[in-house]
């Protein structure tokens, strides 16, 4: 008997990349693309089932999955939280009972309690890295440029701020140079992040992005792609660096080209090992 797969799809390449993986391993995947975020042309062809539905209509999308024999599911594909601050979404009464009862709007809060409001109805949430381990960035040096021993300092100094933005639930990036902070990641995202801190650090910035403390892998999984190396460059920024085996990289050979012919390094760190 085929196995059913759902996925929850934001924005971005990385549903495309989980879908087909599901497929290849023999999966029936059955989507529903998040609107105004998701991509539907990148998600037709690669899964069996696809349905849009606005990002607010949680009690649609529960019972979308469940009409489709779907008891596993994968969220993937970033959700501007930003969307709460704009009417572009219209919440349904579950919903908004789930907001009305949250300590709070951090990131973990409410993707918890959306967690919960799926296991309810019978729903598994799977890791993201179950259909996409193999995009997780090694150990080591990724590009043909290495950092320099003045910028080894700012990567092992820029993770432990990281860890520790990561762990107040603000963000998962910050951009750094000379041991001193330029910018920090919050609600607007990576790649906006990276563009101002490189403006305010007037070139040769290190990006470190990681994993939260105790990061649940099953949603708001760090992942990098073409865009994050193209806000480098248009931030005059030196060195990506990923927490290795807890970051994903999208598109990782056009990304590494990409970077290599602008000079830029990125690397897989851990604090263990260098």
């Amino acid at each position: 008997m085929t196995k059913t797969v759902g996925l929850i799809a934001g924005m971005g390449k990385l549903p495309r990349l989980i879908a087909k993986d599901a497929r290849e391993r023999g999966y029936r995947v059955v989507a529903v693309g998040l609107d105004p975020v998701a991509d539907d042309e990148k998600l037709e062809g690669a899964v069996d089932v696809l349905e849009r539905i606005n990002v607010g209509k949680l009690d649609k999308v529960i019972k979308t999955l469940k009409r489709n024999g779907v008891a596993e599911a994968v969220m993937a594909g970033k959700v501007p939280k930003e969307l709460l601050y704009k009417s572009r979404i219209t919440p349904d009464l579950r919903a908004i009972k789930i907001l009305m009862t949250l300590k709070d709007r951090s990131d973990d809060t409410l993707m918890l309690a959306i967690t919960g409001e799926l296991g309810k109805d019978g729903i598994r949430l799977l890791e993201t890295t179950a259909f996409c381990s193999g995009l997780l960035a090694p150990e080591g040096g990724i590009t043909k440029k290495q950092p320099t021993k003045a910028q080894w300092k700012d990567i092992e100094w820029g993770y432990a701020m990281a860890k520790e933005i990561g762990r107040l639930d603000i963000g998962q990036t910050v951009v750094v140079k000379n041991r001193a902070v330029m910018a920090v990641e919050a609600i607007e995202g990576t790649d906006k992040a990276i563009k101002r801190g490189g403006k305010l650090a007037g070139g040769g910035a290190v990006v470190v992005k990681t994993a939260k403390p105790g990061q649940d892998m099953r949603f708001d999984v760090p992942a990098v792609g073409l865009s994050t190396v193209q806000a480098m460059i248009e931030a005059e920024a030196a060195v990506l660096v990923l927490e290795a085996g807890a970051t994903l990289i999208l598109e990782k050979e056009k990304a590494v080209k990409q970077a290599d012919d602008a000079g830029i390094a990125i690397v897989g760190y851990s604090p263990h090992r260098k």
